[in-house]
């Protein structure tokens, strides 16, 4: 960009290639959660090196403590993720075994990128979440927000068009479709400390296009949500909610 000198000195450097250095942090932690590796120690001094040049241009402080905080959860990530991908094989019928789950669900690795990034998000690291969180959405077209809490055996199947909003809370054993979304009612600047998305008790399915909006709105317990629903009054547990939609179908005459 030919711009006159004065005029470049007044733009400020944003540092955008940290994304390409981030998605290789976030590919590389992804391996490294499931791979036994020979050399694993020379593999997490390589992410720590990675972690700490990502750290001092985000300006993240404590930046060594950090690291070894979040290292020290990539055992209970793996355990929690094991339990995912148990679920995306036993509930998704063309998925025929675990070891296509952990190579070719795009859900799989969409959860897995935000359970990296929610510990981050915990330790209340700025930036780097989202970012990592981007990475995962532009290769599966599922976003989920780092903020979000979801509990165990999360199922997500095909996944395309998902969002899952920042304070979402997810319980265990929930199921979504593609295209659902747990959103706000309202998007407001001024209530970005409150709580904005809906709760998912245990055991809910909600299946493709559903729509389920607001901080104060709980699907309970063992609720399935039929597809194209919307949503923004809570849900008793033990419920079936669906769309009626007439749909007529008739035999053509004379080939008209």
């Amino acid at each position: 960009m030919n711009l006159p000198l004065e005029e470049k000195k007044e733009l400020k450097n944003y540092n955008v290639r940290l994304k390409d250095t981030i998605e290789i942090l976030t590919k590389r932690l992804f391996y490294v959660l499931f791979e036994e590796l020979n050399n694993k120690e020379e593999e997490l001094s390589v992410l720590k090196i990675t972690f700490l040049e990502i750290a001092s241009k985000l300006s993240i402080e404590n930046e060594e403590t950090v690291w070894n905080t979040f290292k020290g959860q990539f055992l209970s990530i793996r355990k929690k993720l094991d339990l995912d991908a148990i679920a995306i094989e036993k509930n998704d019928p063309a998925t025929k075994s675990l070891l296509e789950v952990y190579l070719a669900s795009p859900g799989f690795y969409a959860i897995s990128v935000y359970r990296l990034s929610h510990e981050l998000y915990k330790l209340r690291i700025p930036i780097l979440p989202r970012m990592m969180s981007e990475h995962a959405h532009g290769i599966t077209g599922i976003d989920i927000h780092p903020g979000a809490t979801i509990g165990d055996s999360f199922f997500v199947d095909h996944g395309t068009g998902i969002v899952i909003g920042e304070t979402s809370i997810i319980k265990n054993n929930v199921k979504i479709f593609q295209g659902v979304t747990l959103g706000g009612i309202q998007v407001k600047k001024s209530m970005s400390s409150t709580k904005r998305h809906p709760t998912i008790e245990d055991n809910v399915t909600i299946y493709a296009n559903a729509t389920i909006l607001g901080g104060d709105i709980t699907i309970g317990a063992n609720s399935t949500i039929g597809a194209n629903v919307w949503i923004t009054k809570s849900v008793p547990e033990n419920s079936l909610v669906t769309y009626q939609n007439e749909i007529k179908i008739r035999t053509k005459k004379n080939g008209l």
